[in-house]
């Protein structure tokens, strides 16, 4: 049946040019690239196969819109820098936490003293070593902390990535840290507030070490 439905396919391909009136030097072109498909379809071609749904390949990575909303608080949105985080994101929702880092990286490499990018190069990192502070991660989230140490987002995100790999206690300095670095009007405070609430009650159950 395939090799019957490319015959009826080249037999409809030259019809076509026939009707269309196309120039008969363009004719060995077609003739050229139906051969070459035929060619293609008698070496690899498995017509006695059954059909199969097409399965997508990609792992798809929700990212909760209250992080991003979080985010934004902290960093900004429509900024030279966060650019580079939104193209992060499209990157992580697909499962490429190696591209996911790459394009901070990139916006590092262009605007080398934005402590965003040098924060966000550490949550990529970090996530791209398998939700570990790896010593690449360590390295930008301080560089981040040096560059504005002043600002809660480095220690914030560090303090994520921690709890992210599982050391609860090793991130709750960071999270103490930026909540005294948070002004009382921000949005953000109450948020960084809650999170380190929760940290201390679990700290306090003795669920973990």
């Amino acid at each position: 049946m395939g090799f019957l439905a490319l015959a009826m396919l080249a037999v409809a391909a030259f019809a076509g040019l026939v009707l269309l009136r196309v120039d008969r030097l363009l004719w060995s072109l077609a003739a050229a690239a139906l051969c070459l498909g035929a060619a293609g379809y008698a070496w690899q071609g498995r017509p006695s196969l059954p059909a199969a749904p097409a399965r997508a390949v990609a792992t798809v990575t929700p990212i909760e819109p209250s992080a991003i909303a979080l985010r934004d608080s902290l960093l900004g949105r429509y900024t030279a820098d966060t650019a580079y985080l939104i193209a992060s994101d499209a990157m992580a929702r697909v499962g490429d936490t190696g591209a996911a880092a790459r394009v901070v990286l990139g916006g590092v490499a262009k605007l080398p003293r934005s402590f965003i990018l040098w924060t966000w190069l550490g949550t990529t990192l970090a996530a791209d070593a398998r939700d570990q502070v790896s010593p690449p991660a360590l390295l930008a989230f301080r560089r981040a902390a040096q560059l504005a140490p002043e600002h809660p987002a480095p220690p914030f995100y560090l303090g994520m990535a921690y709890v992210r790999a599982g050391q609860f206690r090793e991130a709750r300095p960071y999270w103490a840290r930026a909540l005294a670095l948070s002004p009382a009007r921000t949005s953000y405070r109450q948020e960084i507030a809650l999170r380190l609430s929760l940290l201390d009650r679990l700290l306090a159950s003795g669920a973990v070490r």
